[in-house]
């Protein structure tokens, strides 16, 4: 059974509702290119995912 923890998880951050939509939207664009082609960079978007969740951990260790 799992326990309900009230510290925020330094891993998965809690993301703003915008946040959530722009990862979304950045997520879907990456199927849509794996669909494509298996061999197409998607480094581009994966960083634009990573920076939006850096700034959710920055936020997070900031409001503690």
């Amino acid at each position: 059974m799992a326990r309900n923890n009230s510290e925020p998880d330094p891993k998965n951050p809690p993301l703003t509702a915008g946040e959530k939509a722009k990862v979304t939207w950045l997520v879907a664009r990456m199927c849509k290119r794996g669909i494509a082609s298996e061999t197409v960079y998607q480094g581009d978007l994966e960083k634009k995912v990573d920076r939006i969740i850096d700034r959710a951990r920055k936020r997070a260790e900031k409001n503690k």
